[in-house]
């Protein structure tokens, strides 16, 4: 196969190409292959029978490794440093065995019993492998999502840097992150941005790329003009590639050797495609003669690497006596460890809601990775009683010396997003934190909100409390992914991985303009998103509290910046201290009253107070602050008392967060309701530009005001 490469800029070649590869035990190689391709066997060929019928439900979701098995082992075994780790997908059980996933938990976390990956949870390939005991290289937890796997593992790469040359911690020297994926991923978002970081920022991270020339059945020159990413990438700057042939061991091993010296030895990142063929369906339930024809399917045989990796060691390193001996040891290995899956118990359902959130540990769970350590937390201190005598600052210098004051205390926290270094952001937020605190701390990004939080994601996995900024809440959507899968990590991995990072979100109606892109709320998205906690601050002093509280939470939060709050005076408030820190899920009452209770949040707070105001001893005003967690108990305290409820938002009415809470109390407090629940919120239709057609659909005081005597005349 053809090699290509890219020098780096002011560095020869030439004797990086000739650097020495590592001893390798080819024993250990050939077993791990072996026990792979066996495992494929085992599920599927009880799945189905000879005339291709599904029998047994052995595994639900199956997905087969035949042929990709070789080269994936031998990258496994050069992974051997604590600070290593890999993003995979769902082709890479190879890789996991040769990292030291037991056969027991391979088999187990397919068949969705106790244990493994995720404790019946997630598919059985959807991997993760925390590090061995005394350390070692770690597994991301990947997602279902093609390309997900590879922002992250961008995120460990930068980790990889600043854990060395921030944080001065030299266990990390020489430690690689690699993104496994197939040809049909470098058609994604996700690689095109881990590539754009790896190469403008030079990290430690290794592309994988193993092309079987087939995404399900779409070919691979849909997915990258010729189908050969190498050569398309010949030319990047900065990105080290090689190119050659997956079923040959020998070749395998020397290309593998020399991306991986390249990236240990701090020159760049490195891209190295290896061509395997796909001896298997797509997965289970697939049938590729429907989109290949035999010819190509026996084409694809003559080139499986297991007979070329026999062919590779025997006689050279072991006798034809000594692997059939290997094979029966396989063999053995695997019949045992597929009774001790099958033995295992089928996962508790009484557990099942347990770590959507981070828990009080109980006996036997695992201490999971990702953020702070317990006792860092508690390092960090913190009160809940605001300072007495603090300036009065606006919502903007709230959020500012907040940040500040947390990358003065954690020498782990980062803050980074479109923008936000140089500048200080787009409403100038982060304004000077680049100067005070360097741009290892503070920095700049591309322009890809999937990157900036699968990078966030990445680094949270690595130890670091990365708080990142979407430039605007609509600006999220190209992350929802990304979002989705942060949420729901310590969940699906059984409390054994987290990512705790901070998402700062500006959105919401302007200083008297709106539009559809910058002046989306849609806070209750998030709400709905599990796993994730949802701060509204409606005020400065607030801001503070609940942003600290995030920082230095063991679970993501987003952090909803109002740009009215952030372009006004309206929140305005006293500077609560530097160690000022709010409960979250506790409202706020801000009027007392006997005859209505208004619930509200964020920038809405101000028109509510405004109009509560008209109506003496009446109104029960609740600022929730947080919408996830909410505070229940309030609001149906307070409703118990006066028999009725108006909620507010600025989000649209249909499905809008007041729907919950409106549906919570007709549960929990009919019996005390003197009328019905109303809601009042933005129309159905997006935010408008035009200052008029703002007024027309955003509520205001003169309309609550309405809409409170309306229900207490009800």
């Amino acid at each position: 196969m053809t090699t290509h490469s890219v020098p780096v800029a002011g560095r020869g070649d030439a004797a990086r190409d000739r650097a020495p590869g590592p001893s390798r035990d080819w024993r250990r190689i050939a077993y791990h292959a072996l026990v792979s391709r066996a495992l494929d066997d085992i599920e599927e060929s009880t799945n189905r029978n000879k005339a291709g019928v599904p029998r047994e439900h052995l595994v639900l979701y199956q997905f087969s490794a035949r042929g990709h098995e070789v080269a994936q082992v031998l990258l496994g075994s050069l992974l051997d440093r604590p600070g290593d780790a890999a993003g995979a997908y769902y082709r890479s059980r190879p890789l996991l065995l040769a990292l030291g996933l037991s056969i027991d938990d391979a088999l187990a976390s397919p068949l969705g019993r106790t244990g493994g990956f995720s404790s019946g949870r997630d598919i059985g390939v959807v991997c993760n492998l925390p590090p061995r005991p005394g350390g070692g290289p770690v597994v991301l937890p990947m997602a279902g999502d093609v390309g997900g796997q590879f922002t992250p593992t961008a995120g460990w790469a930068q980790a990889i840097r600043y854990h060395r040359h921030v944080l001065g911690d030299e266990r990390h020297a020489g430690s690689i992150a690699v993104a496994l994926g197939g040809e049909a991923s470098v058609a994604t978002n996700g690689f095109w941005s881990a590539l754009t970081m790896a190469t403008t920022l030079s990290l430690p991270m290794l592309f994988y790329i193993e092309d079987n020339g087939l995404g399900i059945s779409v070919r691979g020159e849909m997915q990258t003009p010729g189908g050969n990413i190498a050569a398309n990438l010949a030319s990047f700057g900065n990105l080290f590639v090689r190119d050659g042939d997956g079923t040959d061991p020998a070749e395998s091993a020397r290309l593998l050797d020399e991306v991986v010296a390249h990236v240990r030895g701090g020159r760049g990142p490195a891209l190295i495609r290896l061509t395997v063929p796909r001896l298997c369906n797509h997965s289970g339930p697939d049938n590729q003669r429907g989109y290949r024809t035999d010819a190509e399917i026996a084409a694809d045989w003559e080139r499986d690497p297991l007979p070329r990796l026999r062919a590779h060691i025997v006689p050279a390193v072991m006798t034809p006596q000594e692997w059939r001996v290997l094979e029966g040891e396989v063999e053995g290995d695997v019949a045992a460890a597929l009774a001790a899956a099958r033995g295992r118990p089928a996962p508790d359902p009484a557990t099942v809601r347990r770590f959507v959130y981070a828990e009080t540990p109980r006996p036997g769970d695992p201490e999971p990775i990702g953020g702070l350590s317990a006792a860092e937390r508690v390092a960090l201190g913190g009160r809940a009683e605001a300072a007495a005598e603090g300036p009065v600052v606006r919502f903007a210098e709230a959020v500012r010396r907040t940040l500040a004051s947390e990358l003065a205390a954690n020498p782990k926290l980062v803050v980074f997003g479109e923008d936000v270094g140089v500048k200080g952001g787009v409403h100038l937020v982060t304004e000077g934190l680049q100067k005070r605190f360097g741009p290892d701390r503070v920095f700049d990004t591309s322009l890809s909100e999937e990157g900036i939080i699968g990078r966030a994601v990445g680094m949270a996995v690595a130890g670091l409390v990365p708080v990142a900024e979407i430039q605007f809440r609509k600006y999220a959507d190209p992350a929802t992914e990304q979002l989705n899968n942060c949420g729901t990590m310590r969940w699906r991995t059984h409390n054994q991985f987290a990512a705790p990072i901070v998402v700062r979100m500006p959105g919401g109606f302007g200083k008297d303009v709106g539009d559809p892109w910058h002046s989306l709320s849609s806070e209750v998205t998030w709400a709905h998103a599990i796993g994730w906690q949802v701060l509204v601050p409606s005020n400065a002093a607030d801001a503070v509290g609940l942003l600290r509280a995030a920082m230095r939470s063991p679970n993501p939060s987003i952090f909803f910046e109002h740009r009215s709050l952030l372009m006004t005076s309206d929140g305005s408030a006293r500077y609560p201290g530097d160690e000022y820190v709010l409960p979250l899920g506790r409202a706020s009452r801000l009027r007392e009253g006997r005859g209505i209770t208004l619930v509200t949040w964020g920038a809405m707070v101000h028109r509510c107070t405004a109009a509560a105001d008209r109506f003496t001893d009446q109104v029960d005003l609740l600022d929730l602050r947080t919408i996830a967690p909410w505070d229940r108990d309030a609001v149906l305290e307070s409703v118990r008392r006066t028999g009725r409820c108006l909620i507010v938002h600025e989000d649209t009415q249909t499905a809008g967060f007041g729907s919950e809470i409106a549906a919570t109390v007709a549960r929990e407090a009919f019996w005390w309701l003197d009328a019905p629940v109303e809601r009042l919120a933005v129309a159905d239709v997006p935010m408008p530009y035009h200052e008029i057609l703002l007024d027309a659909v955003l509520p205001d005081a003169d309309r609550v005001a309405e809409a409170i005597e309306r229900v207490l005349a009800a």
